[in-house]
């Protein structure tokens, strides 16, 4: 008989862990939400509409448990508020996936109000999610950030988008490196286009269908298969950084 008993790394259960999910009601959070709750963890979500609150947590609770809150992380108690009321619901939090996130143009296309919103929610919130999250986790735990490849594509029509997406990878490495140390693993997920609502009005949602039926587009499942992947390493091993593209995206 073979001895296989080496043959695979130790990868880590999920049941019983607890993740905070920011931007958890629609698309990629949404799927990271529901995929952790099927895999028996609890979670808790936030986004910014009730309807999709109520929907994701429908979803969420068909295959696990979880809870979460309506609310704006652009605004400046939104951060503190969502992991306040995270807290309460998960005592015991151990992942935290900072994904809420809005379209941004390029700079020149961008009203002062836009501009700022997007910066806001884009950066400032990621940054004090991160910093709310450390301070949750304490010693032990992930932090996961939802970043975007267009940090490194730096196309003309996404100046302000891949200027943040830029700094959120410059952050995630270095806060890696900060946290190691203190028992915290960062890791930092860059996905190519992704189907969600995220993407309306520039491509509907009949497109987006097409665009995943020829392998131009992402779903949002696929992105959490890569989030439950970095997350299930042993604890030795940390997935910095972890690049999801659709096969089809560069054809043209």
């Amino acid at each position: 008989m073979t001895d296989i008993e080496d043959a695979h790394t130790a990868m880590p259960s999920l049941k019983g862990r607890q993740a905070i999910i920011s931007g958890g009601t629609t698309g990629i959070g949404r799927a990271i939400a529901v995929l952790l709750a099927s895999e028996g963890a609890k979670v808790f979500i936030c986004g910014r509409t009730p309807e999709h609150l109520d929907d994701a947590l429908e979803r969420i609770r068909e295959v696990g448990e979880g809870d979460g809150i309506a609310l704006d992380l652009a605004e400046p108690d939104g951060v503190d508020r969502f992991f306040a009321a995270a807290a309460d619901y998960l005592p015991a939090a151990d992942i935290v996936v900072i994904n809420a996130a809005v379209p941004a143009k390029g700079l020149s296309e961008m009203s002062d109000t836009d501009l700022r919103y997007a910066l806001a929610t884009d950066f400032t919130a990621y940054v004090m999610s991160a910093h709310a999250g450390t301070r949750l986790l304490e010693d032990r735990g992930d932090i996961v950030l939802i970043g975007s490849m267009s940090a490194h594509v730096l196309g003309p029509g996404s100046t302000v988008y891949a200027g943040m997406k830029a700094g959120i990878a410059g952050f995630s490495e270095a806060l890696r490196k900060e946290l190691g140390p203190k028992g915290i693993k960062v890791a930092l997920v860059e996905p190519g286009k992704t189907g969600a609502d995220f993407q309306y009005p520039d491509i509907p949602a009949k497109k987006q269908r097409e665009m995943i039926e020829e392998e131009s587009m992402l779903r949002a499942e696929d992105i959490a298969v890569g989030v439950h992947y970095l997350l299930t390493q042993p604890r030795r091993a940390v997935v910095q950084q972890l690049t999801i593209a659709p096969r089809m995206q560069d054809r043209e």
